[in-house]
């Protein structure tokens, strides 16, 4: 308990006199996790929505991927990141390795199922009557679509939780493709391994409370939306 108070303590101390560094660890945290979730969500809703609706040879396969790609570790999509972005891989010549771009990437192939899966699930779980009753009533496609999206918005905001919770708390594939480079690359978890590696115990403590605490707002916040659009109009 000594070292959880002491850290407790010291990420109170840095968070209250705006210790640079931590300041901006937090926010390029924040920033890259962010990006990737939003990537995901704009790939993921559009794929998860095409499995639940279209049938064609070859769509349970792609379910299947879908679903296997939400347990998929992370350090295997750090690997073939890396070897994607590595000098002589295929991307090599784009220059991302160990760049906030590389960490976005692999963090949005994470999330991207995650988020793929949930609305897949979403919209799979309406009542297929209601498809009938929106085309019925002469809507066109981007209509219907909309009216399925705005049904089902439950399961997508929950996608979006899903999402960013898978990325912000990683920290194989980030540390692989980003490098861990102070003032670059170096976010909360890979800061905290860091310092673990050293024994500064205390401030991985400190570090591990800000990490929680910048997670739980985020998931506060969306869950807040989520709890308030179910609430009878």
């Amino acid at each position: 308990m000594g070292v959880i108070g002491e850290g407790m303590a010291e990420a109170l101390k840095m968070l209250a006199t705006g210790d640079p560094e931590v300041w901006d660890i937090t926010l390029r945290t924040f920033q890259i996790s962010g990006l990737a979730t939003l990537i995901s969500v704009l790939l993921g809703v559009p794929f998860g929505v095409f499995l639940a609706l279209k049938r064609f040879p070859g769509r349970g396969v792609l379910a299947s991927l879908v679903n296997f790609g939400m347990g998929l570790p992370p350090v295997i999509v750090g690997l073939a990141t890396w070897l994607c972005f590595t000098r002589y891989g295929p991307l090599g010549s784009l220059g991302l390795l160990y760049t906030p771009a590389a960490m976005i990437t692999a963090q949005a192939v994470i999330a991207f199922p995650l988020v793929a899966g949930f609305t897949m699930a979403a919209i799979q779980s309406l009542n297929p009557k209601l498809r009938l009753q929106i085309i019925a009533l002469g809507a066109n496609r981007w209509q219907f679509l909309w009216l399925l999206l705005r049904e089902a918005r439950l399961g997508l905001l929950a996608a979006v939780i899903a999402g960013f919770g898978g990325v912000i708390s990683e920290v194989g594939a980030s540390m692989m493709v980003g490098g861990n480079v102070k003032g670059l690359t170096r976010v909360l978890t890979t800061a905290i391994a860091l310092e673990v590696s050293k024994g500064r115990f205390e401030l991985a403590t400190a570090l591990s409370v800000i990490l929680l605490v910048l997670s739980f707002l985020v998931t506060a916040l969306l869950t807040a939306l989520q709890q308030h659009r179910r609430q009878p109009q």
